[in-house]
């Protein structure tokens, strides 16, 4: 009996073992924030380039999308500026303010999933988020009107090791 025993947790242990390494390949390159994301079906940037310029204020969109990070908040890790054309970027922050990225983060490749949206962003905010960017004063005093900006309400991430 002792022996059957032992040969069934032998057995589950080496099908658990299995099924553990099976589930990991999908994100095999990739450190996971936030809610369980895969990398599967994600737009390139230049798609998502075309998906904002058809966004009104007001407009959302659920989407996931892979780029590049352009700029990561260096107090905390608690936004982004992600590339998706030459001159364009998108402004990232997470959900329920849950998670953050690394500060060392910048230029890594990342996929994003959750909701995209065009706002306009406040002078007081624009100064303050050059203000965690490390932005000398003479550039935060520079800044004397909203923006319109693309931006996006992330739930999970995915950054490429």
């Amino acid at each position: 009996m002792k022996k059957y025993f032992l040969a069934l947790c032998l057995s589950a242990l080496l099908i658990s073992c299995n099924k553990k390494s099976n589930s990991t390949d999908l994100k095999e390159n990739y450190a996971s924030f936030g809610d369980s994301i895969s990398k599967d079906g994600a737009l390139t940037k230049e798609e998502m380039y075309s998906k904002y310029s058809g966004l009104k204020t007001g407009d959302t969109l659920n989407v996931k999308f892979k780029s590049k990070i352009n700029d990561v908040c260096q107090k905390k890790g608690c936004w982004m500026n992600l590339a998706i054309s030459n001159d364009k970027e998108v402004f990232v922050k997470f959900k329920d303010y849950a998670f953050f990225m690394p500060l060392n983060s910048k230029n890594e490749e990342v996929i994003v999933n959750g909701k995209a949206f065009v706002s306009i962003e406040s002078i007081d905010e624009l100064k303050h988020y050059a203000k965690d960017a490390g932005k000398s004063q003479a550039a935060i005093d520079s800044i004397l009107s909203p923006k319109t900006t693309y931006s996006f309400l992330a739930d999970g991430v995915l950054i490429k090791q």
